[in-house]
């Protein structure tokens, strides 16, 4: 039955309301350039949030200061400033007008009458329980601090400055070394701070998708009589530089090195413990270098100005850039090779491309690789086939391992000398091992353990290091903390894990870093060969800890024997004393006479030379006579000098002065010509 006739079977087709089938769009390729792949996945980078992108901004600034100044041989001297700038004085250099509010409801903090009603009422309530815990006496807990309205849209914005005495730039440079991702100085097979190779490049990255303003950088190289000014950003999806001024400046001074300039998106409240953790563990892996930190506020209670002075002169050395080892190659970087190669046959291709590979160990492996190779064959004439056949002997060939001669480690001196200034503590042992080789790549573990100190928490506080860098994230799963926590039986050192404060610091160098996780802050605990050298490394420097430890205890128990001993002389010489009195008093009797020595110490006592007070100064000089034999007995043994130490002074060398440096792993001996 149809109602009004409008009603319509479910199996007619509905008129005027058919569609044609959508097609799919045909996929189009498209590509990203390097500096539109990092800006979208900026984490990988270690730019997760804005206070996380102050902090790493702050660490790449700062490291790539260190490598230019030691690049030169230069005694680092680098000052950073981190500027806040408030959203006014941020607008105005855009150029932006603030406007006031119009329709209050359309941000993300408005809040309703109800509701802060609801928080006043409740702030309320905790003010008044705390006033009446107050009146009580008791400590009650401290109210939360009131969470501000702040949206998602209101950021803080910080002017990062970094200054330095490194080699410099060079004029034309300076834009591709900051405006092109992926283009450096620091490419190759060598022990190097960075990362990624990234550098500012990400902080400009950084800059330009939260606040759009270009970096500014002045850089001098040594000699020039001209300062290098350029302000720049970056075409991110075409990762070509965008110069907005570059020019030479009169440079009077002559100084040289870089001046950075960035202005940032940031989060100093929630990083601040962070980027001064950072700088600390920074000052102690590099003494000889001298670092200024300033926060400039306009709030004055605010500002933080920290200087972390100069311990040493002594710096290591440059790291040298290496060859690559037979085994730690894969098909790809052996056909680059070759194409980069200048030598024509494949003889002396794999004698000059390769470490430890000399002439006759290379015939040999030519004559395994089978009949189609000879030694002067053309090393480009190679077929894909041919160049498998090579990757797989490399594979199943035994190679010597590579040395460490290319790595630069912090040093035992340097490392112990930055404990020292960093933390002030109680005893310090270091060590640092020899080179140890993982997948074709040489590294040097070097380790320091100190008791006690300044700003140290009871139990273990570990510092880790990677190529002289700080590593602050991700501690957990690192191979130093798990070996720290898991493989070292402390009680065994006569060191108290959970009393003792205990610092524990292990720096790693290598020509490659095994990183774990995409932001490359820390190193994994699955390779065999880092773990035992970590192991060995901490222990070493608990062994000699414990001696330290042992000898404090011995002469701890020692000074309490000799209170014990003094504490019982009134006693001892009361007694003695009676008892002298005694026999005296029947020696005059003529009861019981005594001849020799004892009748005269009993006459002595009737004549009263020998009296109370005259044994109790004898006792306690024979207390002391005793104390210092063994005391002299122990310094023997633990081969101190009996003579009394006395500090000494030694006034800085001028810049004038000639010496020369003879190194241990322990001391420098300087001699002054």
């Amino acid at each position: 039955m149809e109602i009004g006739g409008g009603s319509e079977s479910p199996d007619e087709p509905k008129k005027g309301k058919s569609k044609t089938p959508r097609k799919p769009k045909e996929s189009i390729l498209k590509q990203k350039s390097p500096a539109e792949f990092f800006a979208e996945n900026k984490n990988i980078a270690g730019f997760d949030n804005p206070g996380k992108s102050l902090y790493t901004t702050v660490r790449e600034l700062v490291e790539n200061s260190l490598d230019s100044a030691e690049s030169i041989s230069e005694l680092p001297v680098v000052e950073i400033t981190i500027e806040e700038i408030l959203k006014t004085k941020f607008n105005s250099m855009i150029g932006l007008v603030d406007r006031e509010r119009v329709d209050a409801e359309l941000y993300d903090d408005y809040e309703t009458a109800k509701a802060r009603e609801k928080r006043l009422a409740k702030e309320a309530r905790a003010q008044e329980i705390q006033a009446k815990n107050a009146s009580l006496g008791k400590k009650g807990r401290e109210p939360a601090a009131s969470k501000g309205m702040k949206g998602r849209g209101e950021a803080s914005f910080y002017r990062v400055t970094c200054k330095d005495n490194g080699r410099g730039m060079p004029h034309d440079d300076i834009p591709n070394m900051f405006g092109r991702v992926l283009s450096g100085t620091k490419y190759g097979l060598k022990q190097t701070r960075g990362k990624f190779g990234l550098g500012a490049k990400m902080a400009l990255i950084w800059s330009k998708m939260s606040t759009g303003l270009p970096i500014e950088i002045s850089s001098s190289m040594k000699g020039q009589n001209y300062t290098s000014f350029c302000r720049l950003d970056i075409d991110i999806h075409r990762n070509i530089p965008h110069v907005h001024v570059q020019e030479k400046r009169d440079n009077k001074d002559l100084w040289h090195g870089a001046e950075i300039q960035v202005v940032i998106e940031g989060n100093w409240t929630t990083y601040r413990s962070k980027i001064l953790y950072y700088m600390r563990q920074m000052a102690v892996i590099t003494p000889y270098a001298q670092f200024l930190f300033k926060f400039v506020s306009d709030t004055p209670d605010k500002n933080i100005t920290i200087r972390f002075s100069r311990r040493t002169d002594v710096m290591p050395p440059v790291p040298q850039e290496t060859k690559h080892h037979p085994s730690a190659v894969d098909l790809l970087l052996i056909k680059r090779l070759i194409a980069e190669t200048a030598k024509q046959s494949l003889l002396q291709f794999l004698q000059h491309e390769f470490v430890n590979l000399g002439k006759s160990y290379a015939e040999r492996l030519i004559g395994e690789m089978g009949p189609e190779f000879c030694p002067k064959m053309s090393v480009k004439s190679l077929t894909s086939q041919q160049i498998v056949r090579i990757h797989q002997l490399f594979r199943q060939a035994k190679f010597d391992d590579p040395s460490g001669d290319c790595l630069s480690p912090a040093g035992e001196y340097n490392l112990r000398l930055g404990i020292i200034k960093e933390l002030h503590p109680d005893m310090v042992a270091t060590y640092s091992g020899s080179a140890q080789v993982f997948e074709g790549h040489p590294f040097i573990v070097e380790a320091g353990v100190s008791i006690g100190g300044k700003d140290v928490k009871q139990g273990l506080n570990i510092f880790r290091f990677a190529n002289r860098i700080p590593l602050l994230f991700e501690q957990g799963a690192d191979v130093v903390t798990r070996t720290a926590l898991k493989r070292i039986n402390w009680s065994s050192y006569k060191i108290n894990q959970t009393q003792d404060k205990i610092g524990v610091f292990v720096s790693i160098v290598s020509t490659k870093i095994p990183f774990k996780g995409t932001g490359k802050e820390y190193i994994g605990d699955d390779i065999s060969e880092i773990a035992s050298a970590v192991k060995s490394a901490i222990q070493q420097c608990c062994i000699q800890l414990k001696s330290k430890i042992v000898k404090k205890i011995q002469a701890r128990e020692q000074q309490e024997r000799k209170r014990n001993l003094s504490r019982y002389i009134p006693d001892a010489t009361n007694a003695v004393y009676n008892v002298l009195k005694e026999m005296a008093h029947v020696h005059a009797s003529k009861k019981k006479r005594h001849d020799g020595e004892n009748a005269e110490i009993l006459s002595k006592v009737s004549a009263r030379a020998i009296t109370n007070e005259t044994l109790r100064d004898k006792l306690a000089q024979h207390v002391e006579q005793v104390d210092h034999e063994m005391a002299m007995e122990y310094a023997t043994q633990s081969g101190a000098s009996a003579e009394s130490k006395e500090e000494i002074y030694i006034q800085s060398l001028d810049a004038t002065d000639n010496f020369t440096d003879f190194k241990s792993p322990l001391f420098v001996f300087r001699l002054v010509h």
